[in-house]
């Protein structure tokens, strides 16, 4: 595999610049979590059911293509149940598109949020109480 392929390469009268794909997934996966309503990133669909992901993985979940000045992020995430899904998804693209210019300087062209599941809150185990009289 190519490394050169992978890295988004600028020159300056110093030298060259070159940021590795990796990078920006990570920083599109961390702009993700921030996101009030993501329940956490999707790894995919397995046997039909999405398979939610640990906080730590923030770069998986996001599959970036990234040019020499531009990168277009597609983002695969579990919502939180009872969230109103498009204004998740509309705060994920803006807070991903913002933390990626900021940090790398390409021009995010597209955000797409693909929602692969939902996340229901753990009921909570009620036990009866043995009175003793």
């Amino acid at each position: 595999m190519d490394m050169e392929k992978d890295l988004v390469k600028g020159e300056n009268g110093l030298g060259a610049i070159r940021i590795a794909d990796e990078v920006v997934s990570i920083i599109a996966g961390l702009a993700a979590t921030e996101i009030d309503g993501i329940a956490g990133m999707s790894g995919g669909l397995v046997g039909g059911i999405a398979e939610m992901l640990g906080r730590k993985n923030f770069s998986k979940g996001v599959k970036v293509e990234v040019g020499e000045r531009e990168a277009a992020i597609d983002l695969y995430i579990i919502v939180k149940y009872g969230v109103r899904i498009p204004d998740v998804a509309l705060s994920a693209q803006e807070n991903i598109k913002r933390a990626i210019e900021t940090m790398t300087g390409l021009s995010v062209i597209e955000v797409n949020v693909h929602v692969q599941g939902v996340s229901f809150p753990e009921e909570e185990e009620h036990t009866d109480e043995i009175r003793v009289h």
